[in-house]
């Protein structure tokens, strides 16, 4: 236990550090449950397929729109003081999801709110939270950094993944119904963010880090940066065809999975997710960053594709576990990858623009993976998913193929 502290709260890890960490994993938890509970509330609800990607749309949108007040105006104010509201608007998102039910005052939320259907973090807390963790290494050190941090958000996902089961526990030991044990689940989201708020408090206060260069919008960099971000968005925009709620819901209508056996699935698939981020930062050592984001994620979408086409459940899962395997390695490297070729005082606005049109490429894309699933193309969008996925690598490779980002700017 102590081997595994050490390495994840490394000596390096300051007290500006480690509330970051411990932080991502508690927000980890909580997506890695509700992106698998969401599309299950929402049919609780009453909504049918085609409603429930149009609200993993909807909160995809809003984490890009408030991702993008960050980039343009959040130079402006310290990042410890946005990172306490987004704390608290991840509670508040909890609590009135909780509430409310029906198809606007959810929609409303879920732009507003922190809500995540994906697998990855979409939300207002990535470039502030990206942006400290790059000043506290530099280097293969701070690929390394950001890996832990990855690594725990994955380990976390995948725990989140097994609380789906709550709910069943919870109705069996209690009588409470099915859709109260589901909004229970909703206002333990809220009550998390509030940890996530206290922990938060002990990141230093303004006067502390004057020491620090300023962050501002973006200048030198600003080039490399909308080259990044035009290729992520292709990235994103495939990637939201099966986020976590449309993969869980497409399981549940092709294969009549339940819930149960559902979160196991992504339990497993999250411990590998896991295991892939403990080999990226010696695998962008060995190859370079670009190398280690372009040739682990090809494989990831040919299983993808190969998972389209197959009518075992058995054969499809398997894929869709080495898929996981492979499909995050390429997470810390993208992020060490953008904070190395810009410079220091540009990180949260390049962290911020790099990740708004994710956001908002990947906001459209599960409205049209649930029309899909709703026409009754239940392939489609795996497939769609998979050759934009390659599309997206091979030219990503050509196009910075000599820009390894593997010597720090600092």
């Amino acid at each position: 236990m102590a081997v595994i502290q050490r390495w994840l709260l490394p000596t390096d890890a300051d007290h500006t550090v480690w509330p970051l960490l411990i932080g991502k994993a508690l927000r980890a938890f909580a997506d890695g449950y509700v992106a698998i509970l969401l599309p299950a509330y929402l049919l609780a609800l009453g909504f049918g397929v085609f409603e429930v990607g149009v609200l993993a749309s909807a909160t995809l949108l809003g984490s890009a729109a408030a991702t993008l007040a960050v980039g343009a105006w959040g130079h402006r104010f310290h990042q410890r003081s946005l990172l306490l509201g987004a704390a608290l608007l991840m509670t508040a998102t909890g609590l009135a999801f909780a509430a409310a039910a029906s198809f606007w005052p959810l929609l409303l939320i879920a732009f507003v709110g922190t809500l995540n259907p994906s697998s990855g973090d979409v939300s207002l807390f990535l470039p502030l939270e990206h942006a400290r963790l790059a000043e506290a290494a530099e280097g293969q050190a701070r690929t390394a950094l950001f890996a832990r941090y990855s690594l725990l958000g994955a380990l976390f996902a995948a725990l989140g993944a097994l609380a789906t089961a709550i709910p069943a526990q919870l109705t069996q030991f209690t009588g409470m119904s099915n859709l109260a044990a589901l909004r229970a689940m909703f206002v333990f989201y809220g009550l998390i963010g509030g940890t996530v708020w206290l922990l938060y408090r002990r990141l230093p206060a303004p006067q502390l880090m004057a020491e620090r260069p300023p962050p501002m919008p973006l200048g030198p960099s600003r080039g490399i940066v909308l080259r990044l971000a035009a290729l992520f968005s292709v990235d994103s925009f495939a990637g939201g065809l099966v986020v976590n709620a449309l993969l869980a819901l497409w399981l549940f209508t092709r294969f009549d999975l339940s819930l149960s056996a559902a979160g196991n699935f992504f339990f497993w698939a999250g411990l590998l997710s896991a295991a892939s981020q403990l080999a990226a930062p010696r695998l962008a050592k060995r190859i370079g960053l670009l190398n280690t984001m372009v040739f682990t994620h090809i494989p990831a979408s040919l299983c993808l594709i190969a998972a389209a086409f197959s009518n075992s459940l058995e054969v499809a899962l398997g894929l869709l576990l080495l898929r996981a395997l492979l499909s995050q390695m390429d997470v810390p490297a993208r992020a060490a990858f953008v904070m190395a070729v810009v410079t220091p005082e540009e990180r949260a606005a390049a962290a911020s623009f790099t990740a708004v049109p994710r956001s908002l490429a990947s906001a459209i894309s599960p409205t049209l993976g649930g029309a899909l699933f709703a026409a009754g193309y239940l392939a489609a969008p795996l497939l769609l998913c998979g050759m934009l996925k390659i599309t997206y690598d091979l030219t990503l490779w050509r196009a910075f193929r000599n820009i390894t980002g593997d010597d720090s700017r600092d």
